[in-house]
């Protein structure tokens, strides 16, 4: 290959286009497939990846529908996980702190929690409680 034809080969892969990566969707922990079978045995509606803040492109795992609550299923939490790290910590205090201006009840929870039934019985609480507000 002669130097001009080099420099021509170089100039066609800069301007190349590239194609475009596909949007990943985010895998479902264990711990969120457990809590939405949990959900529907006992028939609370709900939306998956709820995003909440109208600027920022932050999601709750769930929003029960109907109540101004949030929940997360937080995974990671005895492996050294993105929740339990100085950033990542960060981060999410700064998401939960601006779901709560929002006028959101954020109820957080272990994958072990899901499976002992705890976080559900806090959502349920949460319900009942946030019911008798309104009656």
């Amino acid at each position: 290959m002669t130097t001009v034809a080099m420099n021509n080969y170089s100039k066609q892969i800069k301007n190349a286009r590239r194609p475009q990566a596909k949007k990943q969707q985010r895998a479902v922990s264990v711990g969120e497939a457990l809590l939405a079978r949990q959900l529907d045995a006992m028939k609370i509606l709900y939306t998956k990846e709820f995003q909440f803040h109208p600027e920022r492109k932050w999601r709750a795992d769930f929003r029960i529908d109907g109540y101004p609550i949030l929940i997360e299923v937080e995974g990671g939490v005895w492996s050294q996980g993105r929740h339990t790290r100085g950033k990542g910590f960060e981060g999410d205090c700064q998401k939960y702190n601006q779901a709560a201006i929002l006028g959101y009840h954020v109820l957080k929870g272990s994958t072990q929690q899901v499976k002992s039934g705890r976080l559900l019985r806090d959502i349920e609480n949460l319900i009942k409680a946030l019911d008798q507000k309104v009656a």
